[in-house]
C-alpha cells in the first residue's frame, strides 16, 4: 500500500526543492534515480519522467537496523515522483506495511511513526489537492 499526495506544483520544482525540504525535516538525500534516463541508457526508453529519491535519517536507521537487520529491505525510504495528467504524484510505502511485518518494541515503533509523520510532512510540502 502507498501513501500518496497529488499536487499541481511542477515536477521540476519539486525535484529542485526536495533535498532542502528533506534536510529541514532531518533527512538526507542519498540518491536520485531518473528512470527515464536510466532506461534510455539501457536501450529501453520510456516517455514518462519518473524519479525516485532515496532518503535517510541515519539516527533512526541505526536504531532500527541494530535490532532488526531484516528491515534493511525497506531502507532507505523512497519517494516516487511522476506526472499524471495535470498533476504530480508523490508517493512512498505506507508505514503500516512495514510495522505489521516486524516485532518492534513500543519505543522503537513510536520513533518509526514519528519519522513517517515527518516523511508525510515532506510529501505534503507541495500538497495543494489533498492526499
Amino acid at each position: 500500500m502507498l501513501y500518496t499526495v497529488r499536487t499541481n506544483t511542477k515536477l521540476q520544482t519539486i525535484k529542485d526543492e526536495l533535498e532542502d525540504k528533506a534536510k529541514e525535516l532531518g533527512f538526507g538525500v542519498l540518491k536520485e534515480y531518473s528512470f527515464k534516463d536510466l532506461l534510455k541508457e539501457k536501450g529501453y526508453p520510456i516517455e514518462q519522467d519518473i524519479t525516485v529519491f532515496e532518503i535517510c535519517n541515519p539516527a533512526i536507521a541505526q536504531k532500527i537496523l541494530s535490532k532488526h537487520p531484516e528491515v534493511s529491505v525497506y531502507l532507505p525510504c523512497r519517494i516516487s515522483l511522476y506526472q499524471s495528467n495535470d498533476q504530480v504524484i508523490l508517493s512512498t510505502v505506507e508505514i503500516e506495511d512495514i510495522i505489521k511485518d516486524f516485532d518492534f518494541d513500543d519505543a522503537l515503533k513510536d520513533e518509526i511513526y514519528k519519522v513517517f509523520t515527518r516523511l508525510k510532512t515532506l510529501l505534503c510540502s507541495w500538497n495543494d489537492e489533498g492526499a
